[in-house]
């Protein structure tokens, strides 16, 4: 086992940051290489200084934990600090290393600290475990309000309503925004789960459409439609889907 847990704070809160540097830095197994105060500085700071361990908040501006994570190819053990019951009692019954309910006290850190230690001794990591919990939190969370795509060293942020369509693209997806096109991996069915349904629809097994984009529907056949989208896209409608584009569309 190693001795010192190499440890990073991210955390916008000011004084939730400096009570945990004040209980981190008295314990002798935690090495506590910095904090940072949002998701985007986090993401770089973990990315550089690659931690054994992240506290994490969870509900921060300009990017979430669940975002943060989302965009990490390798996960380091969290342990996810929190002001709201609803994550905390999901966490702990997906075995998450830890959640912490603000405010907590050290002795309540304490605990958490001597999870992590007795996963290092166990030699046992937990980044399956933290992933299966990211995508089914993030799976069961309320609908999204935006998607966060990493390209190179940019991280775009697409709010829903710019989104035209979205397209299958094996195991990625191609977003169609009118700033132009982003890949993400993720997969159709999963975005189709998270997505608002009043909003957008799927229209075919390798397309999903706003519904605000849609210009007109024209049929070239018994049982087929197009979609034209207002930036001129054509979208072939399954036959599989003509149930719901009519009951979307009442026609």
């Amino acid at each position: 086992m190693q001795t010192r847990i190499r440890t990073l704070i991210i955390e916008d809160e000011e004084p939730a940051r400096n009570l945990l540097r004040s209980f981190l830095t008295q314990m002798p197994e935690i090495d506590l290489l910095g904090e940072c105060s949002d998701g985007f500085k986090g993401l770089k700071s973990i990315q550089e200084l690659q931690p054994d361990l992240i506290f994490l908040d969870i509900q921060m501006p300009k990017l979430t934990g669940f975002e943060m994570l989302e965009l990490l190819d390798t996960l380091p053990e969290v342990v996810f600090t929190t002001a709201y019951d609803e994550f905390a009692i999901k966490a702990f019954e997906l075995n998450a290393v830890d959640y912490l309910m603000k405010p907590f006290s050290r002795q309540r850190l304490r605990q958490a600290v001597d999870k992590v230690v007795e996963r290092f001794r166990m030699k046992q990591s937990n980044q399956a475990g933290v992933e299966k919990l990211v995508q089914q939190m993030v799976a069961t969370d309320k609908p999204l309000e935006r998607i966060v795509v990493k390209s190179g060293s940019k991280i775009h942020v697409i709010p829903l309503e710019d989104i035209q369509q979205i397209e299958a693209q094996d195991d990625y997806v191609m977003i169609h925004t009118p700033e132009g096109r982003f890949m993400k991996k993720e997969t159709m069915q999963r975005l189709e789960s998270q997505l608002p349904q009043e909003r957008f629809i799927r229209v075919h097994r390798s397309f999903i459409v706003n519904i605000n984009q849609v210009q007109r529907i024209e049929q070239y056949g018994k049982e087929s439609y197009l979609l034209i989208l207002k930036n001129g896209n054509e979208v072939s409608v399954s036959k599989s889907r003509i149930k719901d584009l009519r009951r979307e569309f009442d026609f």
